[in-house]
This record gives structure tokens, C-alpha cells and sequence, in this order.
């Protein structure tokens, strides 16, 4: 058998069919300064199996080996995997918001979509490997369609521009969404958020109203229908509502179009909220979202002019943490894939950013960018051992990514 090596660009190509061979051609390389990257993983695995020994190969790079010899290297200290969206499927409309969830036990996406005036669910197709289109509600200005499972019934509360908001209810008989309330009309006149949690057993859901005239209100379950349970701040033209734990104990956050976001803390005595403090020098922000790292707590908030800022929770305050310049932005939103920590900074102005989690920096670094246009929001399904990113898009067509694993060594 025949054994060629090659340098250019300090990268060694092998081509190797024997074991004393290889060995005898690698002694000849002595003096050398290789590229230990990736590449070469396959090399160092094969030394530790055959116990070769290669005194003399330095490693001109990268900087984590550079100058350490090839023989002292491990397989594990390269770090070769690496992951990626890529593109999997469009869907012919455009959405506002997206929401995964499971019910029973298959997983769905429901989509708003507002110039349509529906809700339309989507559900996993196992056979052609596509998502499609199961069910619809049909509605008027949809802005936000959120579900809601309670004692193993669906609800989706449809929230509307023009024709007040509404709360439907999935007949497992009919098999079809039925509705069963109106939400008051003169507290919710222009809702553009809906978040549902759970607090000591008891099921709320709160809607941010982004009129003059309307107020942020909290909902509650009694076991026939949901009821006012508590209004929060009026006027102050609400954008974005998220609920989150802080030290144990359940908060939220509000964000305006005319004051800073505020901080709510529930009063487990009062069963309400009560304003707690607000985040300093944060004007205009548009949405507030969270994520966890190894048990601390971090916000991203999204502006639409100016910097949208990750932010961290010390234990009496949120603290800055990284700037993004994030001109025509109305989503950064975490998400996370397993060990993969990222967060999609979405633009109206150009593509999508998509960040990712360096453990030993404590930032986001870039990873890749994606073509959406004017998104609104992103969702993950996880189905058949697949990991999908759902993308809404007011201005084109919705997108589908699946999260890819990539080895680098191969």
C-alpha cells in the first residue's frame, strides 16, 4: 500500500493503510509545526490506540495547542462538534407569533396570523416528514393565539386587535375549537402579548394592553372560566409581559412604550403582584425575555432603536451584561437546545442574528445568520429525536430550521 503526505498551509493530508508505515512516515516529520485542529483528531486518537510515540511534531496552532507537542494531545481536548439552523421547510403565510405546546402526547405549533384573521395548529406529519395544518380558528386582527392546558383540557386564548379577544376551548367530541368566553373589552382594547403561568397550584394567564385607554390585566382559572383577577399600571401602554421566577418566588416583568420595564413580585399573602422596582436606564423596550445558565438568571431586552442589552440578576438588580446594536429589532429571544445556549436577535432591516453561549467568556458570540424577514417570534419543537426552531414572519413566509448536529473531525 502506498503512504503520501503533503503540506500546504501547515495542514497535513493523510493517507494511511498501514500501521508501521504511518509510524515510520510520522518520525519523518519531525521538526514540523502542524495545525492541530480538528483535522487531526483522527491522528491522535490513532496514537493512543497504538501507543505511538511522536516526541518531536509541535503544534503551530490553534491557540489553545500551540506549542504543545502532537504526542501529549487527548482526543477529548478537541472540541469538535458544533451545531447550526438549517433550513427545513416554508410555509406559505405570514404570523405574528408562534407558540409550541404539547397536549396529550404530541407536540403542536399554533401561528397568528393577522392578515388572515386565524389561528392556524400545526402538527407533525410522521409519514412525510413535514409539519401541516390540522385545525384552525377562525378569528378576525389575530395578533397572539395561546394555549393553555388545564387538567388535561386545551385552551387557546385568541387575542385581537378589532373585535374584542376571546377564550375557545378544544370539544375532544366535536373535535373542533369552541368558544366558550369573551375577555372584557373595555380592560383589553389593543393586547400585543399573553403569557400563561402557574402559582401554588392555580392557573393564571395576564395580557399586556398597548392602549391609552386599556390595562395590563391577570386572569385566573376558578374551574369554570377565567375572571379578572387583578389589573396592573394603567395607561401606560404595555407591549410585552413575561413571567419568571426570581430567588424562588414568582415575578413579572412589563415592558412600556412610555417608562422603563417594571418589576412585579407576587405577595403570596395578598394572592396579587406588587410593583417591587424597575430596570434603570432602559427606556423603549420593546419585549423582556429569560434564560438560565447554570443556575443564574439573565434577561434579554429587545429595542427597537438603539441597543438591545443581556442583562444579569445579581440579587437585588438586573446588571448589564452585553450590548447588541439592534436598529429595527422587535424579538431577541433565548432559546435552549440541550447544552446549547442561543439567542436570536430578529430584524426588520436585515438578517437575523443568531447568538450563541461562551461558557468561558459569560457572553454571546455570533454564530450564524438566517433570512427571515420582519420576524415576530420563535418557538422549538422537539419530535422524533429532531430538534426544530419555528420562526413567524409578518412580511413573508414562516419558517421551519432544524437544529443540526456537525462534527467537525469528520
Amino acid at each position: 500500500m502506498c503512504l503520501k503526505y503533503a503540506f500546504q498551509h501547515e495542514i497535513l493530508m493523510i493517507s494511511c493503510l498501514t500501521r508501521c508505515d504511518l509510524t515510520h512516515a510520522c518520525r519523518d516529520l519531525r521538526g514540523n509545526n502542524l495545525l492541530c485542529d480538528c483535522k487531526m483528531k483522527w491522528l491522535v486518537e490513532w496514537m493512543h490506540h497504538t501507543n505511538a510515540t511522536l516526541d518531536e511534531i509541535y503544534c503551530s496552532g490553534p491557540s489553545m495547542h500551540q506549542g504543545k507537542k502532537l504526542n501529549d494531545l487527548l482526543p477529548h481536548s478537541f472540541d469538535c462538534i458544533t451545531a447550526e439552523f438549517a433550513s427545513y421547510q416554508s410555509m406559505k403565510f405570514e404570523s405574528i407569533s408562534v407558540e409550541a405546546f404539547t397536549f396529550g402526547a404530541d407536540q403542536y405549533v399554533v401561528f397568528a396570523q393577522p392578515f388572515a384573521g386565524t389561528c392556524s395548529f400545526l402538527e407533525w406529519d410522521h409519514v412525510e416528514m413535514t409539519f401541516r395544518i390540522y385545525d384552525t380558528i377562525e378569528s378576525t386582527s389575530t395578533v397572539v393565539c395561546k394555549p393553555m392546558v388545564i387538567d388535561n383540557h386545551l385552551f387557546v386564548i385568541v387575542a385581537q386587535l378589532f373585535g374584542g379577544s376571546h377564550i375557545y376551548k378544544r370539544d375532544a367530541s366535536a373535535h373542533k375549537f369552541i368558544k366558550i368566553q369573551d375577555i372584557d373589552i373595555l380592560k383589553i382594547r389593543k393586547p400585543n402579548d399573553i403569557e400563561t403561568f402557574v402559582i401554588d397550584g392555580e392557573s393564571f394567564f395576564v395580557i399586556a394592553d398597548s392602549s391609552k385607554a386599556g390595562s395590563t390585566t391577570v386572569y385566573k382559572w376558578n374551574g369554570n372560566g377565567f375572571y379578572s383577577h387583578q389589573s396592573l399600571h394603567p395607561w401606560y401602554r404595555d407591549t410585552d409581559v413575561e413571567y419568571l421566577e426570581i430567588s424562588n418566588k414568582p415575578h413579572l416583568i412589563l415592558s412600556s412604550s412610555s417608562q422603563r420595564p417594571v418589576v412585579y413580585q407576587w405577595n403570596r399573602s395578598q394572592k396579587q403582584f406588587d410593583r417591587r422596582t424597575d430596570i434603570p436606564d432602559m427606556e423603549d423596550v420593546f419585549s423582556v425575555k429569560h434564560f438560565r445558565v447554570k443556575g443564574d438568571l439573565f434577561i434579554c431586552l429587545t429595542r427597537f432603536i438603539g441597543d438591545s442589552k443581556v442583562m444579569r440578576w445579581d440579587g437585588a438588580m438586573f446588571k448589564e451584561v452585553q450590548t447588541f446594536p439592534s436598529r429595527g429589532s422587535m424579538v431577541f429571544q433565548p432559546v435552549s437546545i440541550g447544552n446549547w445556549q442561543y439567542a436570536i436577535l430578529g430584524s426588520d432591516y436585515s438578517l437575523t442574528q443568531v447568538y450563541q453561549w461562551d461558557t468561558k467568556r459569560g457572553q454571546f458570540v455570533p454564530s450564524q445568520e438566517l433570512n427571515i424577514q420582519a420576524p415576530r417570534g420563535f418557538s422549538l419543537v422537539s419530535i422524533d429525536d429532531r430538534v426544530f426552531l419555528l420562526a413567524s414572519s409578518f412580511k413573508g413566509k414562516t419558517q421551519i430550521y432544524e437544529h443540526l448536529m456537525i462534527d467537525l473531525s469528520n
